[in-house]
């Protein structure tokens, strides 16, 4: 099994961003408790830390890469020299625009914090945009809202809408011991 390491920057005490090895100090410990570092005996376990990304292009970036964390066989929008990442859109831009296992066309919306019931006008304004202007007759446009917590209002709006799926992310750091062969 191949496993990824993907390591985070502590900005504050609730937010992270992607590690840059090229302008980061050199991670020191992983810590489990306040001033405890990890030791062999906490090797195996995991803990839910409940923080955000610091910024959403740090989520946008690390999504891009893992987009079958969302679903199996979704993929990164790319056509010639441009990608599915910030795709323009009139005079905005989709955060994430992707392709699924059918073909059809995925918007992505993120929000780093809370997701309130605004982004759903933004994602339609969006999807409609691609399906007019992008999508070939035969294709569906549906879209996703990532945020760190959705709210209520964000909920009940997108109640009512059938193309629209929301997601929430939480940042945890899952330690595994491994086995030395000998």
């Amino acid at each position: 099994m191949v496993k990824k390491m993907i390591f985070f920057f502590q900005i504050d005490s609730k937010k992270f961003r992607l590690y840059d090895q090229s302008s980061d100090p050199d991670p020191i410990y992983f810590r489990q408790k306040e001033d405890e570092k990890i030791t062999p005996e906490h090797e195996g376990s995991e803990e839910e830390n409940g923080n955000e990304f610091a910024y959403e292009k740090d989520l946008q970036n690390f999504l891009a890469k893992n987009l079958s964390l969302i679903e199996p066989g979704l993929s990164l929008y790319l056509e010639e020299e441009i990608s599915g990442i910030e795709f323009p859109v009139g005079n905005r831009f989709i955060d994430i625009l992707a392709i699924d296992s059918n073909n059809n066309y995925v918007v992505i919306e993120l929000k780093v914090s809370r997701g309130y019931d605004r982004v759903v006008g933004q994602i339609l304004r969006y999807m409609a945009w691609i399906r007019k202007n992008h999508a070939e007759e035969s294709q569906k446009v549906r879209g996703i809202i990532i945020a760190r917590e959705i709210s209520d209002d964000l909920l009940l709006a997108c109640s009512e809408i059938n193309n629209v799926e929301l997601y929430e992310y939480n940042l945890s750091i899952t330690l595994n011991k491994i086995k030395k062969n000998r």
